[in-house]
C-alpha cells in the first residue's frame, strides 16, 4: 500500500521503543518519516523537514508536547495528533484548545493512527492526496476515478465519494449513520437505507457477488476488506 506517498511525518516521543515502531510502521505504509526525541529537536526537524503531519506525544521532560504544539502551529501549517496517556478531558481540551487537530491516548492501536493520519491529510493537504493507491484499489481525486485491479470503475459522484470513504478508511466499521454523516452530509434529510441501494450497486461493480470487498459486519455497518 502506498497511500503516504509524498507525506511527511515527524514523531516525536522521549521513549526510544515507540519511535522505532512509528518510525518503521510508517515508512512501511510510504510516509517520510523523521524522529524527535524532545521539544527542542522537534522544533529543529520541522523547520528543516517540513512535515505534513506530527506525532507528538505530549508527557515529555523540559519542553512538554503542549509548548512544543503552540510553536509548530505558530510556524507554519501542520497537523498535529497528540499523544498522551492520560484521558482526563481538561488535558483534552488544552491541547485542542492550543491548535492540536487530534488526540490520541496511550496504548493506541497503529490501524487507528494510520486513519487520523490520512484524516487530517484529507482535511489540511487535500492536494497530496490527488491519486492514492490502496490495495487494489487507485483513487484520483481530481479525475473523481476509482480503479479496482487496474479496471476504472463507472461510477456516480455519490457512488465515488462512498466507496472511497470506505477505501480509506478499510481499517474501521463504518456504521450507516456514520456514512452518511461523512458522505451525504449532516444535513441529510433521507433515510439510512439509502446505504443499502449505494452499497448493492459498489458491490454489482465490483462484481463482489460474494461480499468479501465490502463486508456487512452485521449490528455494526459496513468494511472493505482489501482482498
Amino acid at each position: 500500500m502506498q497511500q503516504g506517498k509524498g507525506i511527511k511525518i515527524l514523531v516525536v516521543d522521549d521513549e526510544p521503543n515507540i519511535l522505532q515502531f512509528l518510525e518503521l510502521g510508517l515508512a512501511n505504509e510510504g510516509y517520510q518519516v523523521k524522529t524527535a526525541q524532545d521539544g527542542p529537536e522537534a522544533i529543529v526537524l520541522a523547520e528543516q523537514f517540513n512535515p505534513h503531519v506530527v506525532i507528538l506525544d505530549v508527557m515529555m521532560p523540559g519542553m512538554d508536547g503542549y509548548e512544543v504544539c503552540q510553536t509548530l502551529k505558530d510556524m507554519k501549517p501542520v497537523a498535529v495528533i497528540m499523544l498522551t496517556a492520560k484521558e482526563e478531558i481538561d488535558d483534552r481540551v488544552k491541547g485542542l484548545t492550543l491548535g492540536a487537530d487530534d488526540y490520541m491516548s496511550k496504548p493506541f492501536g497503529f490501524g487507528e493512527l494510520l486513519a487520523r493520519i490520512q484524516a487530517r491529510v484529507r482535511n489540511q493537504f487535500p492536494h497530496l492526496l490527488s491519486e492514492v493507491s490502496v490495495g487494489p484499489f487507485t483513487i484520483d481525486a481530481a479525475r473523481k476515478e476509482i480503479k479496482y485491479r487496474d479496471r476504472a470503475l463507472d461510477l456516480s459522484p455519490t457512488e465515488f465519494e462512498l466507496l472511497k470513504h470506505l477505501v480509506l478508511n478499510h481499517l474501521q466499521v463504518l456504521s450507516k449513520s456514520v456514512i452518511l454523516d461523512q458522505v451525504w452530509g449532516y444535513d441529510f434529510g433521507g433515510e439510512e437505507n439509502i446505504v443499502e441501494v449505494y452499497i448493492r450497486s459498489l458491490r454489482d461493480k465490483l462484481q463482489d457477488r460474494e461480499h468479501r470487498v465490502i463486508r456487512t459486519i452485521r449490528g455494526a455497518g459496513y468494511r472493505v476488506d482489501l482482498l
